[in-house]
């Protein structure tokens, strides 16, 4: 089967340094929690306009502290996986602030992973 050049793999990228396994896995978290921090906080927007358009109140009150706490998770894995590979402050604040823009963590996600696999920087 194919493999889809926007979807990076887990595996290094040709030519890079071997990844230490503290940081594949670091890697892995972080994808799962930015795949759902992306979807949670699409589906908080969809409350939102239930609340605000159709005066839907328990929308916000159920999916709200649900939201958060895939937040909070989003945030501790983004802390560890910079942590791991030494990104610079912008870099740990760029991908934080994805995490609060709809859609926007999906971007980060691939741009991360694709920056990670090649042994880079943020």
């Amino acid at each position: 089967m194919p493999t889809d050049p926007a979807r990076p793999s887990t595996k290094p990228a040709p030519g890079a340094p071997e990844m230490p396994p503290k940081t594949a896995k670091a890697l892995r978290r972080y994808r799962i929690a930015a795949f759902a921090e992306g979807v949670a906080l699409f589906i908080l927007v969809i409350a939102m306009v239930m609340r605000y358009v159709f005066d839907q109140r328990w929308a916000t009150q159920v999916w709200g502290p649900i939201h958060g706490v895939i937040f909070a998770i989003y945030v501790l894995f983004s802390f560890d996986l910079g942590y791991k590979e030494r990104w610079s402050m912008k870099g740990i604040l760029a991908v934080l602030v994805a995490g609060v823009i709809p859609i926007v963590s999906f971007v980060a996600e691939a741009w991360v992973s694709r920056k990670v696999l090649a042994r880079q920087r943020i």
